[in-house]
């Protein structure tokens, strides 16, 4: 397989990662239906309680936030994976602050 393909196939997709990325990996949908719903918000709450930008990782290597493109659960936006595996639906603040809250917790 050429090696264009390997880097075509693992930049299109999410689950692929190019680089190490955190015990937990947040793909927030930044899709339209997302986007009116308040995923843009969601998205930044995340970026400030984490301390990072979209596309690092925490310092302690516990979290990496990513942008996704639509995670088909539009109905329930905003949404986002964890792990690629856990879907998590309509992301307030308050949700969001109990789900990095809660795997911290995990950690110890």
């Amino acid at each position: 397989m050429a090696p264009i393909a390997v880097h075509e196939v693992t930049t299109f997709y999410n689950m692929y990662n190019q680089r190490p990325v955190g015990k937990y990996k947040f793909n927030v949908c930044t899709n339209l239906p997302c986007q009116l719903r308040d995923g843009a918000k969601a998205l930044h709450h995340l970026e400030q309680k984490l301390g990072i930008v979209m596309g690092e990782t925490t310092a302690d290597g516990l979290f990496t936030l990513q942008q996704s493109e639509c995670l088909g659960a539009c109905a329930d936006s905003p949404v986002m994976l964890v792990n690629d595996i856990h879907m998590c639906s309509f992301m307030s603040n308050e949700k969001l602050d109990q789900l990095v809250d809660g795997l911290k917790l995990a950690k110890a």
